[in-house]
């Protein structure tokens, strides 16, 4: 089967969150188990083109308003093609989406630009694909142009639509549809209207013929108000079509067995590795050495949706009360970058910030920490946790979304779990939580142990996956020949 995933990110070439992560492994799980995988993004700015191969002659992209010439260039990765869509005047830019913590005011006009791109790209190469995977709104109106536009070639094309993150939907003026060449049909409120404008997630939930999201919890939880972020009726209209599949984790990077990034290697048959872990991350981020206190990570963005301002209200408090040491490698909000150092520097040597990214230190956390918070108000998927049980580093995290999915509450009578998790997002339930783990951790260890060894032999396989994916794209391909 041919498969084409169209995305905004996809690693290692563009990457703000999980997205990219996601996209790549499915390709890649996919083409493993012997179907032709393509991807297809932008070509930005901060994207090195040096293994990159140019087409012979330019693209013509059909615009609502005429025709535009583009460049496409051509890699492989990981047994996977990747095509980039080459405009500078929308994608030679520093950002991806946004620089300085704002986003571009035209990203409607760039990622719509995108899609239709991709659709005459499949011509372009010759290369027809089965199934056209989209991912976020950034993509969200390819399945819209596969029913409206009636491409020939593509008319036995299906579509599938990922939602990552529901609460970014797109919303774009009405100019859009004479931008892209779409009917005037479709400013409507059972189509892509909403609130006068065009929503383009509205209308990739719409027109798609299945619909994915990255967790089962995920995938019931938009279905309510709580969660829908104003699209929970839709959702629920297209109940039947909206599927849960969780992210895999790529084994040959996050692997404490493997990992290059780390000290020390260990398994779950042999923890010592991981003492030795976390004493290099204990030196490198400035903790006091000491290998019998529990140690608490956190890799995050810091914005709202993350939960880390409830960490940061309380962190004195659990300094105070309880013997932890605590390291958060992130970024985001000013106010509350300068909050956590504000406490850095009160605990010095029981906690650590630094604010950024880097990617080895990331390991390094995973690898050394005993625990590992999570707190988020929602959480489609989430990829740290399942990083963490498999570096034995147990979850202390907020039942929501894929957390809820991911790891198994610790049960103190029959003495398993692979983490702690905790239902009610507040001050209190998040002390306890870290209590509870303290308490398992200093007084229970024989539990803390077992536990570690369990979380480490989930399985979060690529080919798990794929497995999911592919009857989805058989459902889409079923689906979409009861439609045409």
């Amino acid at each position: 089967m041919k498969i084409l995933l169209a995305s905004a990110e996809a690693t290692p070439f563009a990457k703000v969150g999980g997205l990219g992560d996601a996209v790549s492994l499915i390709a890649q799980s996919v083409a493993k188990l012997g179907h032709e995988a393509r991807v297809i993004l932008p070509l930005y700015a901060s994207i090195n083109r040096a293994n990159l191969v140019p087409y012979d002659q330019p693209m013509i992209v059909n615009m609502g308003y005429g025709i535009e010439f583009c460049c496409l260039w051509k890699t492989v990765n990981f047994g996977v093609e990747f095509l980039f869509v080459e405009f500078e005047k929308y994608f030679g830019r520093k950002g991806i989406y946004g620089e300085n913590g704002e986003g571009y005011g035209d990203n409607w006009e760039r990622f719509s630009f995108f899609s239709r791109a991709v659709i005459d790209a499949c011509d372009f190469t010759d290369w027809i694909p089965r199934i056209i995977h989209a991912h976020d709104w950034h993509s969200g109106l390819l399945p819209v142009m596969l029913r409206e536009q009636r491409v020939y070639r593509l008319s036995e094309t299906a579509s599938v639509f990922t939602i990552h993150n529901l609460a970014h939907q797109g919303y774009s003026p009405p100019g859009i549809l004479n931008f892209v060449g779409l009917p005037q049909k479709l400013l409507h409120p059972f189509a892509m209207e909403a609130m006068g404008a065009i929503n383009i997630m509205k209308g990739a939930l719409s027109y798609a013929n299945k619909i994915t999201t990255v967790s089962q919890s995920y995938a019931n939880e938009i279905k309510t108000p709580a969660h829908g972020c104003g699209l929970d009726d839709l959702l629920t209209y297209r109940a039947a079509d909206l599927i849960g599949i969780c992210n895999a984790v790529d084994g040959d990077i996050w692997s404490p067995e493997k990992d290059p990034l780390i000290p020390a290697k260990f398994t779950h048959e042999n923890l010592k590795g991981k003492t030795k872990c976390k004493v290099a991350l204990q030196e490198k981020v400035g903790l006091n050495v000491d290998v019998d206190v529990l140690l608490i990570g956190v890799i995050s963005r810091l914005v709202e949706q993350k939960g880390l301002d409830i960490v940061c209200d309380i962190l004195p408090e659990m300094m105070d009360n309880l013997h932890i040491q605590f390291v958060l490698l992130g970024s985001g909000d000013p106010a509350l970058e300068a909050k956590f150092r504000f406490h850095e520097r009160n605990y010095s040597g029981r906690v650590s910030v630094k604010i950024g990214y880097d990617n080895v230190l990331s390991h390094l956390i995973e690898a050394g920490a005993d625990c590992f918070l999570m707190p988020s108000r929602y959480e489609p998927c989430g990829m740290n946790q399942m990083y963490s049980m498999l570096y034995g580093t147990l979850p202390v995290v907020h039942a929501t979304g894929g957390l809820r999915d991911s790891v198994e509450n610790y049960d103190a009578q029959s003495r398993s779990g692979s983490g702690f998790v905790f239902y009610r997002l507040n001050h209190k339930s998040l002390y306890d939580s870290v209590g509870w783990a303290c308490a398992t951790y200093y007084d229970h260890r024989q539990d803390f142990v077992a536990m570690q060894k369990y979380a480490m032999q989930k399985d979060f396989s690529m080919e798990k996956m794929a497995n999911a994916y592919l009857e989805v794209y058989e459902y889409s391909l079923d689906s979409h020949g009861k439609r045409t």
